[in-house]
């Protein structure tokens, strides 16, 4: 978690041109971390200047909805068992040629960006641990504990049920 983004919180991202992307399927437990931070930024108001997204997955054509932006914020669930909680880290370019019609990297799409358009926003990801990834709704406990955690780092006056 200690890094360059370490002291990032959501006033950085509280304006027009900055993007907000939760990646995630609520169907699959832990899955739906995404969504959820998203869920949560609007239910207390936070961020309200942001473009604010939820989608399944990355498409080829998330760049060039970022093209558009300043600066994004993904957000997604992790299976990272060596991360503790979440980990917050800014993102760069990388063309990786093994992604299907089925998943696309950050990295990727960034580079599809500043291929297609010349140019590539400031790029930073909220990586949340999850747990559990089968076909049911709901976060696990421990999920909600990460998020939580996630939310609190970001703004420190956060609270998530």
């Amino acid at each position: 978690m200690i890094n360059a983004a370490s002291n990032l919180t959501l006033d950085y991202f509280d304006n027009d041109a900055s993007l907000i992307y939760g990646i995630g399927n609520i169907g699959r437990q832990d899955d739906g971390l995404g969504w959820e931070f998203i869920d949560w930024l609007e239910t207390v108001s936070a961020c309200t200047k942001a473009e604010k997204v939820k989608f399944y997955q990355l498409n080829l054509e998330d760049a060039d909805l970022i093209s558009h932006k300043q600066r994004v914020l993904f957000v997604d669930a992790s299976k990272d068992s060596t991360m503790a909680h979440f980990r917050l880290y800014k993102a760069e370019p990388k063309m990786d040629f093994s992604f299907t019609s089925h998943a696309m990297s950050i990295e990727t799409i960034m580079a599809t960006c500043g291929q297609c358009f010349g140019r590539v926003p400031e790029v930073y990801v909220l990586a949340i641990r999850g747990y559990e990834w089968e076909l049911q709704l709901g976060l696990t406990e421990q999920a909600k504990h990460n998020l939580s955690l996630a939310a609190s780092h970001m703004s420190p006056l956060a609270h998530i049920e």
